[in-house]
């Protein structure tokens, strides 16, 4: 045996050795903003949920339907795509290259995504935004994914529960993307009009043109603890109001304080409160159907006598 087959090799086997079980350390572990290491185990199975401080991370759609469908079961709903880049956007980048990098990221064609599925045995549409889709940013494609949420629910006469989490709507689209905040605001009204229950539950963050629209349109809405509600950044407001805002201002907690929230929630209670919710609205839009149908047929008598 040479020195360079019972020397060198050995050693540069266990180079080899030492950075892979490295990497596999690193991958064991994960941070939160409380700047402590925690096992991805331990996220994982709190639902994504700091077990130290509580803060609750972000989500991708896909995790945001398992953990709050019944037995994580549910079935995508196809929204339609409209035509990539109209206004041919360039910044620093193509914003068609921002989509291609988008998708390759999140493994969807746009930020929302809807699904069909049970919430405490309850058949509902519930939606939800991928922020690391450009930021959540809603655009001509989320606008047609919201609506054809809606579309469902009235279809199918199922409640409709959207989960936001996003920066507002898409500066890369211009107008097309500010159209979308009167669009799903109509959408919201039609749910109204036919009385199935629309609930929104702001994630951590729901700023901006989202907040302007059909995020504050729920009848009943909802915040994970200390998500960061609110339309323009809290720098821009300091600066124009010229005064020092709370250190709370724009959490979910400071929101719910003033009027502008009916409850907050932790994630791992979201399924059976939204389920409790839900049997509640639907015995009460069950009730007011009955008497409208009741009243016509009162009328008709009146009519015919």
């Amino acid at each position: 045996m040479n020195w360079i087959t019972k020397f060198i090799k050995p050693k540069i086997k266990s180079l080899f050795e030492k950075k892979r079980s490295s990497k596999v350390e690193e991958n064991l572990w994960t941070t939160c903003s409380c700047k402590n290491l925690i096992y991805k185990d331990d996220m994982e199975s709190n639902l994504k949920v700091c077990p130290k401080c509580g803060e609750h991370h972000k989500l991708t759609c896909k995790e945001r339907f398992e953990t709050f469908f019944d037995n994580k079961d549910f079935e995508l709903i196809k929204t339609p795509l409209p035509k990539d880049d109209p206004l041919n956007f360039v910044d620093k980048k193509t914003y068609k290259d921002r989509l291609i990098t988008a998708r390759k990221l999140t493994g969807q064609d746009d930020a929302v995504l809807i699904a069909k599925g049970k919430v405490q045995s309850i058949d509902a549409i519930v939606g939800a935004q991928d922020f690391r889709f450009i930021g959540g940013s809603f655009g001509a494609a989320s606008g047609e994914a919201f609506i054809a949420g809606a579309q469902h629910s009235i279809e199918k006469n199922m409640p409709y529960i959207f989960f936001s989490c996003s920066g507002g709507q898409r500066m890369h689209e211009s107008s097309i993307a500010l159209m979308q905040m009167s669009r799903t605001a109509l959408a919201v009204n039609e749910l109204k009009k036919k009385n199935i229950p629309f609930i929104v539950v702001l994630t951590n963050p729901t700023t901006g043109g989202v907040t302007a629209s059909w995020a504050m349109l729920g009848d009943i809405l909802i915040s994970e603890p200390k998500s960061v509600i609110g339309f323009a950044g809290r720098r821009v407001i300091q600066d124009t109001v010229r005064e020092t805002l709370p250190d709370d201002f724009q959490t979910a907690e400071y929101v719910k304080d003033h009027g502008g929230l009916d409850l907050i929630v932790e994630r791992k209670y979201l399924n059976s409160t939204i389920g409790t919710l839900l049997s509640v609205l639907l015995k009460k839009a069950e009730a007011q159907a009955k008497q409208e149908s009741n009243v016509t047929i009162d009328q008709s008598l009146q009519t015919a006598s």
